[in-house]
């Protein structure tokens, strides 16, 4: 644990990493919430920029949606029907981009979980057009800062139009068992619906996009790792992308800002006598750097051995879904998606990579973008 130049508390050990996102003495902070601070008070915020008894309540309401169960019964059918016409098109060319059939896959998933299942043809490109762009980006303080408001406000409308409001339109007129009925069921808005379903896109789309991409390329890469992945029953598929995803966090860093004095050891990876931060100060959390901690995730922690054992309390991924208030509920989701696709595609004969992913780098939250992965059939041109 330490103070940066900045002033903002680093913590990289697993146990420290796990105290500061379980704290009840940590808010949320970073993700844009910069910007989500400045909307009206009588507006609801996303459950990501909440905190405390509201959004613990609103958590366990929506937790149905997201249990074990619910994602074998209710979205598993999607994800086959989406990932076998991906792979039909992968066999009928003889060739695919990754992070393409990545992205559609994970648009229809998520779009069955949220309710946006009467979107107008082109989703995918007002998905792309908005996500781009990074977090916290300046307002009105410079032409770079009108020009990115200006545009990011058309794609805030695109998506409203041609997603959001059929979806809400469908659903005032009968309710279904998804996200946004039970939103129009809490009251509320169709600007605060807009706002829950780009923070559930972020995290249903774009990061299964990357993981897709990042477990296919380790899988590419390592003969002896493929093979026991191809040999695996999904259990044990399973555990093998829960290794890779410790290791390949697709949101490497968090951030959290302390409402009340925090006491934190400093003992192991982060060396030291006990830390106390103070209440008003910012802490990242290097999810990246905690789920390498030999103490938590054992020896050669650099190492991918899917199934090692983990400390009591630990799961397969690490930090890698984040812990606490806020950890991520699509985890079960994510894992099966990213499975069903990757062991549908690696059961193509002659499968193998042609050009490797170029690697990009979202330095405000240590996230990997991956693109121009391609794969071909061996012997098709």
């Amino acid at each position: 644990m330490r103070r940066g130049p900045d002033g903002i508390w680093q913590v990289s050990g697993y146990e420290e990493a796990r105290a500061v996102l379980r704290s009840t003495a940590t808010v949320q902070a970073g993700l844009g919430i910069e910007t989500v601070e400045k909307l009206p008070s009588r507006f609801r915020r996303p459950v990501l920029y909440r905190d405390g008894p509201e959004h613990r309540e609103d958590r366990r309401q929506t937790a149905r949606f997201f249990t074990p169960r619910r994602v074998d019964e209710h979205y598993r059918e999607v994800m086959v029907r989406v990932a076998e016409a991906q792979i039909d098109i992968i066999r009928e060319t003889g060739r695919g981009l990754l992070a393409d059939a990545a992205f559609h896959l994970a648009i229809e998933v998520a779009s069955a979980v949220i309710g946006l299942t009467e979107s107008r043809p082109g989703i995918r490109r007002r998905l792309e057009r908005f996500f781009p762009e990074k977090f916290g980006t300046p307002g009105l303080t410079s032409l770079h800062g009108i020009r990115w408001l200006l545009r990011q406000n058309g794609n805030w409308l695109r998506i409203y139009w041609g997603d959001v409001r059929p979806a809400v339109r469908a659903r005032r007129r009968r309710r279904r068992d998804d996200l946004i009925s039970h939103l129009l069921d809490e009251g509320c808005s169709a600007g605060e619906i807009l706002g829950e379903c780009i923070t559930f896109a972020a995290a249903g789309m774009v990061t299964t996009r990357e993981f897709v991409n990042v477990a296919a390329w380790h899988l590419f890469g390592d003969a002896a790792l493929l093979a026991r992945y191809r040999a695996a029953d999904e259990p044990g598929r399973i555990a093998i992308l829960q290794e890779i995803l410790r290791l390949e966090p697709v949101i490497g860093r968090l951030r959290r800002r302390t409402t009340a004095a925090l006491r934190l050891p400093g003992g192991g990876q982060d060396a030291g006598a006990e830390v106390t931060v103070p209440a008003g100060e910012l802490i990242d959390v290097l999810l990246h750097q905690a789920n390498l901690d030999g103490r938590t995730v054992g020896e050669r922690p650099e190492l991918l051995r899917p199934g090692r054992p983990m400390a009591a309390g630990a799961g397969a991924p690490g930090l890698s879904f984040g812990d606490g208030a806020h950890k991520c509920p699509g985890a079960a989701i994510a894992l099966l998606e990213t499975d069903v696709f990757l062991s549908r595609l690696f059961a193509l004969p002659g499968i193998r990579m042609a050009a490797p992913p170029r690697v990009g780098f979202k330095d405000e939250i240590a996230s990997y973008e991956l693109r121009g992965c391609e794969v071909v059939l061996t012997g098709r041109t």
